[in-house]
């Protein structure tokens, strides 16, 4: 499990939290919605997919699987109660900051590591309580979180994503060498369970590097690679990608 937090923007408040597992999902929907006539959806005879309008923008989404337990608490006095370290999360999703005079969840910034910091809101908590004592209170939470990245303009987004790129680790694999594909978890259909971003990071410093290490071994799709697969380390790393990870 990694530590990840999340920082509010107006008072500073930190609130630490374990990720677990070790995944997050990002979901990106672009600036696109169908086209709607006065009395309802615009449809056109002999057309393949209904007529859209792109009105830019979009929406970004994060959902997280975070861990607390009163166990892990680093302090001399732990709380009995698992709610206590989980009540500032649903606080974060309560409409407590003020903008242009409409309430608004207040922006924090997800923090891990050196290469995130996700400026949003939190939009969504769902909690799962075990470990429960005589008296009927939770010790250990599972917590699924979901948070939506506050506008930018698309230059800033650029820039984000660059500073991502230029702070790769350095690879476990070296140069010139074979990294080797293998399923992580149950596969979905059409897809062969392989993870190729982290093979990217493994082989070249950093998930976002996946389209080096595909065109490197000429893969077209890298989600359908079977495991058991060598593919060829590049011998050095190429400049960097603009394009996200395999979806």
């Amino acid at each position: 499990m990694e530590r990840v937090a999340f920082l509010v923007d107006e008072s500073g408040t930190r609130v630490d939290c374990l990720l677990n597992p070790e995944t997050v999902r990002v979901t990106r929907l672009a600036g696109v919605r169908p086209r709607h006539a006065a009395d309802g959806r615009l449809t056109g005879a002999g057309l393949a997919d209904d007529p859209l309008v792109f009105t830019g923008g979009g929406r970004t989404e994060l959902v997280l699987d975070l861990l607390f337990d009163v166990d892990f608490v680093e302090a001399q006095v732990r709380p009995d109660d698992v709610r206590t370290l989980t009540a500032p999360l649903w606080l974060l999703a309560e409409n407590s900051a003020t903008e242009h005079g409409w309430l608004r969840p207040p922006l924090v910034r997800l923090v891990w590591g050196k290469t995130w910091n996700v400026p949003g809101v939190i939009v969504a908590v769902a909690e799962r309580f075990d470990a429960f004592t005589l008296t009927g209170s939770p010790r250990r939470s599972w917590l699924r979180l979901k948070l939506v990245r506050v506008a930018e303009n698309a230059e800033a987004a650029q820039e984000g994503f660059a500073d991502e790129l230029a702070t790769a680790s350095t690879p476990t694999v070296p140069p010139g060498s074979a990294v080797v594909a293998t399923a992580d978890g149950a596969a979905e259909p059409g897809w062969s369970g392989v993870r190729f971003d982290l093979l990217a990071h493994d082989a070249l410093g950093s998930p976002l590097r996946w389209r080096l290490l595909a065109e490197h071994n000429r893969i077209s799709d890298p989600l359908s690679v079977p495991a058991g697969t060598a593919l060829a380390v590049p011998p050095a790393v190429a400049p960097a990608p603009t394009g996200g990870q395999p979806s």
